[in-house]
């Protein structure tokens, strides 16, 4: 699972059993036929179809899957995919933001709804929630191919905000404005990241026990099952104690 309240991770997710796989595979190619029809089909000039593709490479995805979800994207012009943001509440009044790609917000937004509800949660209005979190880029490097001083330093000169070390990878963080700038001159210097994405992150984490992290956890997979959702984001601490 991804941290920072992000949850989904469709991009951090291996070794899937190939039902589940199917499923992640399949909201990865949408989101690659959707940038590669909304700009140039070549993702050294579309840094949105360039970031999908990295996400598939992460999620083990074939190549051929790849190219087929790009020369789709001359072929679906009788779909038309919108990026939708949903606001929201789940049980124990957590606060979430759930990001669609879909063909058809009616059924997202009953679908998205229903699992709420059942689950003792609703959908919110517009800005309900936002203004719990905020909108940042985050590129991961892994701490192997490059110091803590040369990772920091080259945020600071891309104009990033920050870069933080963890057990793992250094964090660089960016505004969301700033997201692709800084990461197509980090990419003239690292070949991979282990991840890179627009995210929600939330301002304050909400602490619940372990039992309450149980449910929330039931909820976002249920959440996760439905088509149109890409992503998640919650501020719970999902981490059990």
């Amino acid at each position: 699972m991804a941290g920072h309240s992000h949850w989904a991770g469709i991009k951090h997710k291996k070794g899937r059993a190939d039902k589940e796989r199917s499923k992640i595979f399949s909201k990865l190619s949408r989101e690659i036929t959707v940038a590669a029809k909304l700009g140039d089909k070549d993702p050294d000039m579309n840094p949105r179809l360039r970031t999908a593709i990295q996400a598939a490479k992460q999620a083990n995805m074939p190549k051929d899957n790849i190219s087929r979800a790009i020369s789709k994207s001359e072929a679906t012009s009788d779909k038309n995919y919108e990026n939708l943001r949903y606001e929201g509440f789940g049980p124990f009044n957590t606060a979430l933001i759930i990001e669609t790609l879909t063909d058809n917000k009616n059924r997202s937004a009953s679908t998205i709804r229903t699992v709420l509800q059942k689950n003792g949660g609703r959908l919110g209005e517009n800005g309900s929630t936002t203004h719990m979190f905020k909108n940042c880029g985050v590129i991961h490097i892994d701490k192997n191919k490059m110091s803590e001083e040369d990772a920091f330093n080259l945020a600071i000169e891309f104009g990033a905000k920050d870069c933080v070390k963890t057990n793992n990878y250094h964090e660089i963080i960016t505004e969301k404005e700033d997201f692709y700038k800084v990461k197509t001159k980090l990419e003239n210097k690292i070949e991979n990241f282990t991840y890179s994405a627009i995210e929600w992150r939330a301002l304050i984490n909400l602490n619940l026990d372990n039992e309450q992290k149980k449910k929330m956890t039931e909820v976002l997979n249920e959440l996760e099952e439905l088509e149109d959702v890409q992503n998640i984001y919650t501020n719970v601490n999902l981490k059990f104690e």
